[in-house]
């Protein structure tokens, strides 16, 4: 059958259940062109996908952007709603040929919709990027059960990786890099960083999660992933973490292997990231309004006791009723407030606010 009006692409076919689905090389600038995605605010047993998140697009489209010789993009995968045909070039290699798709054909991109919009914001700032290609799997579509089940299968066995792997394999972001910079220079957290999970689990034989850390030193200058760092910033944030290692004693009897890891979460919140993040917010303060004797307020810490059978100070702030460490942003809000406190460092305003609701919280309780 020969389509008059039609796409035409060189393809390799191939076989799933039985059914035929074929892999294209796409030039960017066609992606805008035939991709269409459902919108619609419809019932969502209507739609053949999720809505799409349009927050994620600009940070998708920066990343194209900013990494023009770097940026890698898997492959789209859409159903086709039209005629297709699939001509060998040969019967000795008949799945290689080529595919032509009638041009009333419907698209709907089954998985990549973030990144076909993103695609298209890029290719208005920089229109050379539609002389590249990104690959595309093509499935004949079968209606919307059939479009469906595609996006659940395909979203079905997907698991995100953890964000502390995100920041291990980042060699782009400088806070990432600085992070593992630090990690590797410190003994303490050389040795008990767990640089894959999240959170640690009772037996862990780690102290810290890389993503804490990480964290932490996105809190300690006030700025987020992906921003640029100073010297400045670098020299205080690796300085911090020296001086932050040396005034905690706790820290000291792990990395000495006078107690375990295990001991140390269970009874101390300084094992905790509730407490490194808290830590953040007060060296943070501390660096904007205390630049020369941020110091000697950090070296107050072998001071205050860190113990969890402290609750008149921890009971409520670092963790619940239950002795459950809760680490929210309320948590680590009220955490570094009790901490200002004791090193005689000023609340902020909305850090008052913050404590104001605390106390009025357990007023009630009480």
């Amino acid at each position: 059958m020969t389509l008059n009006f039609s796409y035409s692409f060189p393809a390799l076919r191939g076989i799933q259940a039985n059914k035929e689905f074929y892999t294209v090389i796409c030039p960017l600038r066609l992606i805008p062109k035939i991709f269409l995605f459902d919108e619609e605010e419809i019932p969502p047993e209507h739609r053949a996908q999720r809505l799409m998140n349009k927050s994620r697009i600009p940070e998708i489209a920066n990343y194209i952007l900013e990494n023009p010789k770097e940026y890698v993009f898997s492959s789209l995968t859409a159903s086709v709603d039209g005629e297709l045909n699939f001509q060998s070039i040969s019967e000795e290699n008949s799945d290689i040929g080529n595919l032509t798709i009638s041009l009333d054909s419907k698209f709907l991109i089954n998985d990549g919709q973030h990144r076909r919009a993103a695609i298209e914001e890029a290719l208005k700032i920089s229109p050379d990027l539609g002389n590249e290609s990104i690959s595309v799997v093509f499935f004949h579509d079968r209606g919307l059960k059939r479009s469906q089940q595609i996006f659940s299968d395909l979203n079905r066995h997907a698991v995100n990786t953890t964000s502390s792997i995100g920041i291990l394999y980042d060699h782009r972001d400088q806070f990432a890099l600085l992070t593992k910079d630090i990690i590797s220079s410190i003994p303490l957290l050389e040795r008990y960083t767990d640089k894959e999970k999240v959170s640690l689990s009772k037996n862990s034989p780690k102290l810290f999660a890389l993503n804490h850390i990480f964290n932490t030193n996105c809190r300690l200058i006030g700025k987020k992933k992906g921003e640029l760092l100073s010297e400045q910033e670098r020299s205080f944030i690796l300085e911090f973490w020296t001086v932050l290692v040396e005034s905690i004693p706790e820290w000291k009897l792990v990395l000495n292997k006078e107690i375990s890891p295990r001991e140390l979460r269970q009874n101390c919140i300084a094992a905790h990231g509730v407490f490194l993040e808290a830590v953040g917010i007060v060296g943070h303060y501390l660096y904007v309004n205390m630049p020369t004797t941020w110091r000697d307020f950090i070296k107050k810490f072998h001071k205050i006791d860190w113990n969890r059978d402290n609750k008149i100070d921890w009971l409520g702030r670092a963790y619940g009723p239950t002795g459950r460490i809760n680490k929210t942003n309320e948590t680590i809000h009220l955490t570094s407030n009790l901490i200002k406190c004791k090193l005689g460092l000023d609340l902020t305003e909305s850090e008052r606010e913050i404590e104001i609701r605390f106390l009025e919280g357990q007023k009630i309780e009480v």
